[in-house]
């Protein structure tokens, strides 16, 4: 609000030069002026010792000069005993400000922020005893329903290996070599009953040519998955 003080100031010089035995009434000056380096309180009634806007660096305005234009022009229309009053008229600096445009649309989105916000909380509360019960369900699931599923899921775990064992390759070679040893067995047995006289020549030849075809098929595969 820098210009409403110079906009006042300049008021109070063209007074001066036709009253200059009237003094202002003591003056009330916003939080964020009477704190600031950029204006200091007259020590004389009549003046003001009034910093530019370049004169200050170290506070730069945060007012677009579309939003500071606007603030003039609601002050241009101003005498200077209105312009005092803002001065030293606290309720009438604040009921000023609250009747700019600027502050009425920073006041309409901060009420629509709480009322969204209040929104948002009542809907939270609302949802309270669904998320109660969501818990409560979930809370069952896994005392029951899912040890019972991490059960059989560790049973099934259990099968998998010892079918992938069954069917490793080691497995596999162990178990036709274990064949082969048994085809071999089989057929001196055979060979065996024949020489005893248990069996008969033409029966004899027809079952040793088939174990022996087999042992040897056998024993060929025996070594080609070994050699692989």
């Amino acid at each position: 609000m820098a210009f409403m003080f110079v906009a006042y100031r300049g008021s109070q010089d063209q007074e001066s030069q036709s009253c200059p035995q009237d003094a202002p009434s003591q003056s009330w000056y916003p939080p964020f002026v009477a704190n600031s380096s950029s204006y200091s309180r007259p020590s004389t009634p009549n003046s003001y010792n009034v910093q530019r806007p370049f004169e200050r660096p170290q506070s730069p305005s945060h007012v677009s000069p579309a939003e500071a234009a606007r603030i003039i022009s609601s002050l241009k229309d101003k005498s200077a005993d209105e312009l005092r009053k803002l001065l030293t008229d606290k309720e009438a600096y604040n009921q000023f400000l609250l009747d700019l445009d600027q502050v009425k649309a920073q006041n309409n989105v901060r009420d629509e922020l709480k009322k969204e916000m209040l929104h948002l909380a009542r809907s939270n509360l609302d949802k309270e005893p669904q998320i109660v019960e969501l818990r409560n369900q979930c809370r069952i699931i896994r005392t029951t329903e899912l040890a019972s599923a991490l059960e059989k899921l560790n049973d099934l775990e259990k099968k998998k290996e010892d079918l992938l064992k069954c069917y490793s390759s080691a497995s596999l070679l162990h178990r036709l070599q274990e064949e082969t040893n048994k085809t071999d067995e089989d057929s001196d047995n055979l060979h065996s009953q024949f020489l005893e006289r248990e069996i008969e020549l033409a029966a004899f030849f027809q079952k040793h040519k088939k174990l022996r075809s087999l042992y040897h098929r056998r024993t060929m595969t025996h070594l080609a998955a070994k050699t692989s």
